[in-house]
């Protein structure tokens, strides 16, 4: 086959998988594992990727997750396009009494979608979404992000997040630095060592929160 069987878009929301036509799942898998063991600039940890839904069987679709998953990237299907930037707004009284009404996610139901917000989210400011959230600045004291998937923060995590809500124990939060007042992952909760408050002792590097052996475990990692 002369065509790349796994090519990578990038558009303002982020990284879209593209498949040859006619590739088989084993190809695909052996393509993306090349380029993982190569250390490719677009799958570094930490990195948001998107496949169209119906690309691939949703069995296929599940074994990628898994496979990016163990590798710290973050992968969703979506059915159209990513959730378009917007600014996230504090909610009014009657916004929150018709996101009361909305029925909720089941346990373990994985995102189809990726919110993207392209701002800083300050106090009093909450995204709460079914699926994974990127957030391309600091979520800031006060501010809260509560998601079905994963979370994803381009810059400085002070508020609360909660990954996982709706029971998926294999979402995770990545931040440039990460110091929440509290981080959640299904039904743990953690918060960041008081020592984080200081300037000068805050996380230099990326880091990620997961589920490992019934407890929230944090880990730097490469972006």
């Amino acid at each position: 086959m002369s065509e790349e069987i796994v090519r990578i878009k990038g558009t303002k929301a982020g990284l879209q998988l593209l498949f040859a036509a006619g590739a088989t799942y084993a190809a695909i898998e052996a393509d993306i594992r090349e380029k993982l063991a190569a250390g490719s600039g677009f799958f570094c940890r930490g990195t948001v990727m998107h496949a169209l839904a119906g690309s691939l069987p949703e069995e296929e679709m599940e074994k990628l997750r898994r496979l990016f998953h163990e590798n710290g990237v973050i992968f969703s299907v979506s059915r159209a396009h990513f959730t378009p930037p917007a600014d996230v707004q504090q909610p009014t009284p009657a916004q929150e009494a018709v996101q009361a009404a909305l029925p909720q996610a089941a346990a373990g139901e994985e995102a189809t979608q990726m919110v993207v917000v392209n701002r800083t989210l300050r106090g009093g400011q909450e995204v709460r979404t079914k699926s994974s959230v990127l957030v391309c600045g600091n979520v800031n004291p006060g501010a809260q992000i509560i998601a079905g998937g994963s979370i994803d923060i381009r810059g400085t995590c002070r508020g609360m997040v909660h990954a996982g809500a709706y029971g998926n124990q294999e979402a995770f939060v990545i931040a440039d630095c990460l110091v929440p007042t509290q981080i959640r992952i299904a039904d743990l909760i953690a918060r960041a060592p008081d020592k984080a408050t200081v300037a000068s002792e805050r996380p230099t590097r990326p880091e990620r929160a997961s589920i490992k052996d019934g407890q929230i475990v944090i880990e730097p990692i490469e972006r």
